[in-house]
């Protein structure tokens, strides 16, 4: 609940510090400060001390998976905003605003995260999408922006027709909007539809094939600063939702499910990684990979079992540092080709080595973050005792993807030419090294933060 509830103040508390303030440079500041005791009012409710106590009615249920979900996604926007502050400065002329919608956004997360019935999933879903829409299109001078924006906000409410439609369907013939009433037995007609509704609407929420047509563009069109926000927190917001419904009913689920969620995990793995092969853009690439990931992830959403959660929770945590870390070095780059990485490691040899432990992370190299993260949604999947040809796909895949992370690399090291870099402080480098060191701690240590699930 502190989560929810302190998130939506500090939102409104930056939405009126731009009356206030004038200097833009103090709003990462005043953000990083908020963002700092949000996470730690989490953590402290994750050990049985909650700032405010409200009775919600069954209509939210507070558990340690959901807060340390949410800490992740706090933590990871903390990172987000010391990292990237300079560049939400640079986008529109309303810093103070902009920051006002990532803690929305955030407020949307702690809801999707512990929600037992299907009007807070909607109300999840709403509050952590509308401000994406507006910061998608925040630069109004880019009219790549703007065609974003409106395909994003389109897609979007298109999306949450079917959501609500499903909801509709499960209400109509169950009669509560509870999450886990049906218990362990067989699925009317109507509740498989409504089921297979929320499972497409959820699926556009995680770019999912075939729901993902949206992504590159929208990614493409917006700045890459928020594309960053976007493609992490959010998405995997978006599976924490996923997890709760799934596990919720996983009594009343057959194989026809299974099959369902098979069939769209070889879509995405395959979309998102052989269109990747092709694009010359790291950025555009970027969102081709988001899309791979998030097949990856869809595993945990197969398996639901203990391992899933895990599994989840550490590819969170892996996926969300890798590619901010990725697009905080891209947003300061003028070129965001492959080429525009061309010699990186001979002028700036530092950022070119923790940029390669962001993509050997992505691409689940052993000693990072992401090769457990890997791990354990293969290891969920076995743990199932079904579809072990899923695990055969997954683990092709997951090579194929090491060939398109390893062009930037080589890029990087093996070509020559002119970097054009916005300037880089030592501050940016200490904490770039900073989050390439908690991949690299999570990659040989992953209990240090599975651990918190059970202490």
């Amino acid at each position: 609940m502190n989560t929810i509830i302190l998130s939506a103040i500090f939102g409104v508390v930056m939405m009126f510090s731009g009356i206030f303030i004038h200097n833009r440079s103090a709003y990462k500041h005043i953000a990083a400060a908020a963002l700092l005791v949000l996470l730690v009012f989490n953590v402290s409710e994750g050990n049985g001390f909650s700032l405010i106590n409200v009775d919600v009615k069954y209509f939210l249920h507070f558990e340690k998976f959901g807060l340390l979900f949410n800490s992740i996604c706090i933590f990871s926007t903390l990172v987000y905003v010391m990292l990237s502050g300079k560049e939400i400065e640079k986008v529109g002329n309303n810093v103070a605003e902009s920051y006002a919608l990532i803690f929305f956004v955030l407020c949307g997360v702690g809801i999707v995260t512990s929600y037992t019935n299907l009007l807070m999933l909607f109300i999840g879903i709403e509050v952590l999408s509308i401000p994406l829409y507006v910061l998608t299109g925040s630069d109004k001078r880019n009219l790549k922006g703007n065609e974003a924006s409106l395909k994003y906000f389109l897609m979007g409410s298109f999306s949450t027709g079917i959501l609500l439609m499903g909801i509709a369907l499960l209400y109509g013939t169950a009669g509560t909007f509870l999450i886990e009433h049906n218990g362990t037995r067989m699925l009317s007609y109507l509740e498989a539809l409504g089921l297979v509704l929320l499972f497409i609407a959820l699926s556009f929420k995680v770019s999912a094939a075939p729901f993902h047509f949206w992504t590159p563009d929208v990614y493409d069109g917006a700045p890459a600063v928020f594309t960053s926000f976007m493609a992490t927190v959010v998405k995997v917001a978006g599976f924490a939702a996923f997890i709760r419904l799934f596990e919720a009913r996983t009594g009343t689920m057959g194989s026809q499910t299974d099959r369902l969620i098979g069939i769209v995990i070889v879509l995405t793995l395959a979309f998102g990684n052989l269109t990747a092969v092709f694009q010359q853009s790291v950025k555009r690439m970027l969102a081709y990979s988001s899309i791979a990931q998030a097949g990856f992830m869809m595993f945990a959403i197969f398996a639901v079992n203990d391992t899933a959660k895990e599994g989840l929770l550490l590819y969170a945590a892996a996926y969300c540092l890798s590619t901010i870390g990725i697009f905080a070095v891209l947003a300061k780059m003028e070129d965001m080709t492959l080429e525009g990485f061309n010699g990186l490691a001979k002028s700036q040899p530092l950022i070119a080595a923790l940029v390669t432990i962001f993509f050997l992370s992505l691409a689940g190299i052993p000693l990072t973050a992401g090769f457990f993260a890997k791990y354990y949604m293969l290891a969920a999947m076995v743990k199932t005792g079904n579809y072990i040809g899923l695990v055969v796909i997954g683990v092709l895949f997951a090579a194929v993807s090491v060939y398109y992370y390893f062009k930037v690399i080589q890029a990087m090291y093996f070509k020559d030419g002119d970097i054009v870099l916005a300037p880089v402080t030592s501050g940016f480098k200490y904490l770039l090294l900073g989050v390439a060191v908690i991949i690299v701690v999570l990659g040989v240590y992953p209990n240090a933060l599975l651990s918190l699930l059970y202490f």
